[in-house]
C-alpha cells in the first residue's frame, strides 16, 4: 500500500493553536519547505544550499531532496553569539514509506538521546557537547560544519556548546538542527553550590523546547519552526 507523507494529519484544533501563538512575521527564514521564526536578536543570513539526503547508501532512487540554511545571531559588536543551521524536505512532495539508515550512535563526552530507539523507519536523536570548543571536538564531529563555519567567521567565542537534533517520520518528513551557543546564552552565572547544581537545567529544558518546535514543524501547513528564545539574556 502506498503511504502518503501529509503533514497536516494532527487535530485541526491542536494545529490553529499552535498558529496562533506565532505571531506574524513578514521576514521570516524560508528552508525547504519550512519557515524559521527567530527569537529577538540580530540575525545574519549566512548563506545555504540544496542537496540530497542519503537515506540509503547503496540505492539513490530513495534520497530525498533537500534545503539547508544557517543563519547567526550577532553581539554588539558584530560579534556571533550562536548559530543556527536547519535542514530540511525541499517540499511537501507525497513519499513511499521511507526507511532511515542514520543511526544515533553514543559518543563520548556527549549526551545523546535516542527517543527512537534505533528504529529502522524514523530517526529522533537529541546530542548535546556543553564544551564543543575544547579538544578539536567539532571539526572531529561535525568536519565539514566547523569548516564551513570558520570560513564564514561564525564560530562562537569559547566557550560555546552544541546542540544537535534529527527527526524523521515513516512519510519521508525530514528536520536537522544544528546549534552553536555562547554557553552565556544556555547556563546562568554561578556564585555558590547550589546554583552550580542547578545551572544545566535551563539549557535541558531549551533543548527539549527545539526539539518540539522541530517535530511540529513538520506538522505545521507552512511549516512554520518557531524556534525558542535562549534561556539566558544576550550578553552585554
Amino acid at each position: 500500500m502506498r503511504l502518503r507523507w501529509n503533514p497536516f494529519v494532527p487535530a485541526i484544533a491542536a494545529l490553529l493553536s499552535l498558529v496562533a501563538c506565532a505571531p506574524a512575521q513578514p521576514d521570516l527564514v524560508r528552508v525547504g519547505r519550512a519557515e524559521l521564526q527567530l527569537p529577538a536578536g540580530t540575525w545574519q543570513p549566512l548563506g545555504g544550499n540544496a542537496e540530497q539526503f542519503d537515506v540509503r547508501p547503496d540505492d539513490t532512487a530513495h534520497d530525498l531532496p533537500m534545503q539547508t540554511r544557517a543563519v547567526a545571531l550577532r553581539g554588539r559588536a558584530k560579534e556571533p553569539l550562536a548559530v543556527l543551521v536547519v535542514q530540511t524536505n525541499a517540499s511537501n512532495h507525497p513519499r513511499d514509506t521511507t526507511l532511515w539508515t542514520a543511526a544515533c550512535l553514543p559518543q563520548k563526552g556527549v549526551q545523546v538521546e535516542d527517543a527512537a530507539r534505533g528504529s529502522p523507519v524514523r530517526i529522533d536523536c537529541l546530542r548535546y557537547k556543553r564544551s564543543a570548543g575544547t579538544d578539536g571536538y567539532l571539526a572531529s564531529a561535525r568536519p565539514a560544519l566547523a569548516q564551513w563555519l570558520t570560513q564564514q567567521q561564525a564560530v562562537p567565542a569559547n566557550p560555546y556548546s552544541h546542540v544537535s537534533y534529527r527527526y524523521s517520520t515513516p512519510e519521508g518528513g525530514y528536520v536537522s538542527v544544528d546549534v552553536l551557543a555562547d554557553r552565556r546564552l544556555l547556563r546562568p552565572t554561578v556564585r555558590n553550590n547550589e546554583e552550580f547544581l542547578r545551572a544545566g537545567r535551563p539549557a535541558q529544558e531549551w533543548m527539549e523546547q527545539l526539539a518540539q518546535a522541530a517535530r511540529q514543524s513538520i506538522t505545521m501547513l507552512d511549516g512554520r519552526f518557531v524556534v525558542p528564545p535562549f534561556p539566558q539574556a544576550l550578553p552585554e
